[in-house]
């Protein structure tokens, strides 16, 4: 203020002071009415005089509209929230805020804009920084919530309680929102003035509050992206688990935290890492000392009660059912209805289609309405899957919110048939994929392509195999939901073709046995003799390649007597094909090869020339087994040509893995009987065998049926090529073990102890065949629990420690005995034998 304008601030009061007095005397002393016209209107006008000059001393020029300043000496407005004492975590975020109100632009005043969803902490975040940086704007702090005590602030009122912050007395209407605007600006201008707008619902509300002084800055939280123009945007998501046990600790004490930290962690799970559950949690843990963590886990863990564990009060800082609340009602209807329908879904997360079949529409306005949500922070988009597409998914705090609301607003015939869409869509999904991926497991003959159709085939089955890698956990949900909602054909239908895919896949054991169980309950269920059938099929896979030979057995048998009583002839012949392989797998190579040539010649009947090559490539791994290397090579040409003529190329490669392993046994013989040469030759076709079906399957992204092959060249036993070998059988090994292949991974072990005896590293391979014999009796696979005590055997017989080697010689000859294993208990008392020798 110019001391000029100060010196008439100070006078004003005794000018008026001097004039009132004067006319009051005037008015008291004189009756005027008694005085000639002349001296009335002396009179008169004196007084009008004085009222002049007390209106001219007290006025301060301004505009129509205008306010006028406080009292002088009054403080700048500091109207930040309190920092709440056991703010916790986000260290990262302020340091990007101080990043950048350190390099603050000159020419414009900077906006940060903070969202997330209702309860992540944006607000104390804010709060937080700004109590930070309140050295940098001396001439005051503002706040305002906008979502106001109705549901949004009006910017006319925001603008108002600003300028009355800053000492401005709105003497006059100033006219609307735009003089209220430029009153703002004026105000603001060459002031360093720190505003925080907390709880912004759009971008409407924040842009004329921002004022154009670049000395000024603005911190704004919202729920949604505010899309403001050249502003910093930062989203808040949910604490990591050890930040969200620090803010427990916080508040229910370090002590209490520390002695059942399992506990703390599951509440933290529970509360989906969320700060303002979290931070619920932690006060009633703080006002409840006689509760434990782990009573309060155990009250969290019953979804139907956890919102209501979640609640302190009706507020939104102290219930996070009202927090969603407030998201919830700023939805249109049709979103409102998306987010009580996703609530229903037990799918953790699905892609945009699922939307569409939810509302009844079309998927590009299902995918419309799932993106409004993802802005209005109800929903997530979790990443891109293998096929391209976006998933999204709800917080699970949010879909129980959600489920709440759709059992409470929907009908139940609604709910139900919302759901059944989704789980249509998905059976439909999914038996595509699966015929794509194995067409001979859907129809007789399967789809017969030429030579020319091959890479389309192939390109047909890989992108299916990325389908139900990114559909799996979706997939199995929607089995499980189909079967708690007694909707049992979905749940057949989705499960047969899960299970095809699974075992195309070779992958995903646990969930492929679960899956197959739910398939054999729902054909039970539907009385369907023939689905039925196919289930019991499915499951004996899944049994017999996890070791589990007399289950698999048993349900391939009972296949068999269905179809054989349906007079479903080519069904008959694969559950007879599964027998044999069983009997196989449990080592009874007799019975197994009668069943085997029977399937042959059933396949042969039925015109299916696919499964009469699959059969006798199983035929002639027995062979193999056998030693009757001949008869194997035989059949497994005969195969190739079949698969080469018809053009799959998956089943080629297959074919060519088994035509290794019989050529490099053909050469080991031929090694031991000291020709050197042929042995060599056969050594190099092996190889070249085995690196043709790896590198197809390679190609593929067949990582199951990859590392089976790369388990065959490390069990080549070249003797020139010990280390690429042993190299081989570990890369084996690590992908079985990535893939879940628990049996695989045992199996692979006796491969690789083989590899490190052939390189004289004994007491590895001793181990490692110990490990591989305990995990296969882990796994209830005797047979090859007796193999891997037998080879153990035989590698301390070689090493010279034959006192160790007799008892898993004799513990292997009494499995052997125990399975009326003929081949198996020869050859273990032979190893008895020469380990007994004195």
């Amino acid at each position: 203020m110019s001391p000029v304008r100060r010196r008439m601030s100070l006078a004003a009061p005794a000018v008026a002071g001097m004039a009132a007095a004067v006319a009051s005397a005037l008015g008291t002393s004189l009756d005027i009415w008694t005085l000639p016209l002349t001296a009335r209107i002396v009179v008169t006008v004196a007084a009008a005089a004085l009222v002049g000059t007390l209106t001219w001393a007290t006025a301060t020029p301004h505009a129509s509209g205008e306010g006028t300043r406080g009292p002088e000496g009054a403080p700048p407005p500091a109207e930040l929230p309190p920092v709440i004492a056991h703010f916790t975590g986000r260290r990262e975020i302020l340091d990007e805020l101080r990043h950048r109100f350190a390099e603050r632009d000159a020419d414009a005043p900077l906006v940060v804009s903070l969202y997330g969803r209702g309860g992540v902490g944006k607000s104390a975040l804010a709060a937080r920084f700004a109590h930070e940086v309140i050295a940098g704007f001396p001439d005051g702090q503002l706040y305002f919530d906008l979502r106001g005590a109705d549901g949004e602030a009006r910017p006319e009122e925001v603008l108002a309680g600003f300028l009355r912050a800053l000492g401005v007395r709105l003497t006059t209407d100033p006219g609307g929102l735009t003089e209220l605007q430029k009153l703002w600006w004026t105000w603001t201008k060459d002031r360093r003035i720190l505003i925080l707008l907390d709880n912004a619902q759009n971008a409407d509300q924040v842009t004329v509050l921002v004022p154009p002084e670049p000395r000024c800055a603005v911190i704004v939280t919202s729920r949604q992206p505010l899309f403001l123009r050249n502003r910093y945007d930062r989203q808040l998501g949910a604490f990591t688990e050890a930040q969200g046990v620090e803010l427990l600790a916080r508040l229910a004490g370090d002590d209490r935290i520390a002695a059942d930290l399992d506990a703390a962690l599951e509440i933290v799970r529970l509360c989906d890492r969320l700060p303002l559950a979290i931070s619920i949690c932690g006060g009633r843990l703080a006002t409840r000392e006689n509760w434990s963590l782990a009573e309060l886990a155990g009250r969290l863990g019953d979804e139907r009660r956890r919102l209501d564990q979640l609640q302190v009060g009706r507020e939104i800082d102290k219930s996070v059912r009202a927090s969603l609340q407030l998201s919830y009602d700023d939805c249109t209807d049709i979103q409102r209805r998306l987010l009580r329908l996703l609530g229903l879904l037990t799918a953790p997360d699905v892609q945009a289609w699922v939307a569409g079949d939810l509302l009844d529409a079309s998927e590009l306005d299902g995918a419309d309405q799932l993106e409004a949500l993802v802005d209005a922070q109800l929903a997530e988009c979790s990443g891109t899957d293998a096929t391209g597409h976006m998933r999204y998914r709800l917080h699970e705090l949010v879909r129980l919110f959600a489920y709440e609301l759709a059992v409470r607003e929907e009908q139940e015939p609604r709910r139900l048939a919302a759901i059944e869409r989704v789980l249509y869509g998905y059976r439909r999904r999914a038996e595509a994929a699966a015929t794509d991926r194995w067409p001979q497991d859907w129809r007789r003959r399967g789809r017969r392509p030429g030579p020319s159709d091959g890479g389309a085939a192939a390109e047909r089955q890989i992108s299916s195999a990325g389908w139900f890698t990114a559909e799996r956990l979706a997939l199995l949900a929607s089995v499980h939901q189909a079967r708690a909602a007694g909707l049992w054909d979905l749940a057949w239908a989705t499960g047969r073709a899960f299970c095809s895919l699974c075992h195309s896949l070779r992958a995903y054991w646990s969930d492929w046995r679960a899956v197959a169980d739910i398939a054999c309950e729902a054909a039970e269920r539907t009385g369907d003799t023939r689905a039925l059938g196919i289930a019991l099929l499915e499951r004996a896979a899944v049994a017999g390649g996890i070791g589990r030979y007399a289950e698999a057995r048993a349900d391939a048998d009972r296949a068999r007597e269905l179809f054989d009583g349906l007079g479903e002839t080519w069904w008959a012949a694969r559950a007879m094909r599964t027998v044999g392989m069983t009997l196989f797998s449990e080592g009874n190579l007799d019975r197994a090869q009668g069943l085997l040539l029977a399937a042959v010649d059933a396949f042969k009947a039925e015109d299916d020339r696919w499964w009469q090559a699959r059969t006798q490539r199983n035929l002639a791994e027995l062979r193999l087994a056998q030693r009757r290397y001949a008869e194997a090579r035989e059949l497994l040409e005969d195969s190739l040509t079949a698969f080469q003529s018809g053009g799959n190329r998956y089943s080629e490669a297959q074919t060519q893995r088994v035509l290794g392993e019989v050529l490099a046994a053909e050469a080991r013989r031929l090694l031991a009987a000291g020709d050197a040469m042929d042995a060599e030759r056969r050594f190099v076709l092996a190889g070249n065998a085995l690196r043709f079906a790896i590198r197809a399957f390679h190609d593929r992204n067949e990582e199951w049926e990859e590392a089976r092959c790369l388990r065959a060249a490390g069990e080549i036993g070249d003797p020139q090529n010990g280390l690429q070998e042993y190299a081989s059988v570990r890369e084996a090994k690590e992908t079985l073990a990535k893939l879940g292949d628990s049996w695989g991974v045992a199996r692979t072990e006796m491969s690789e102890a083989g590899a490190l005896a052939r390189l004289g590293r004994q007491d590895e391979a001793v181990e490692g065949l110990r490990g591989a014999a305990r995990h296969f009796a882990e796994l209830g696979d005797r047979w090859w629990q007796a193999r891997g005590l037998r080879t153990l055997s035989e590698v301390l017989l070689e090493a010279g420690r034959r006192a160790e080697a007799r008892e898993p010689a004799a513990e292997a000859l009494a499995i052997y005995r125990s399975l009326g294993n003929e081949a198996g208990m020869s050859r273990a008392q032979d190893v008895l034998e020469r380990a007994s020798r004195g």
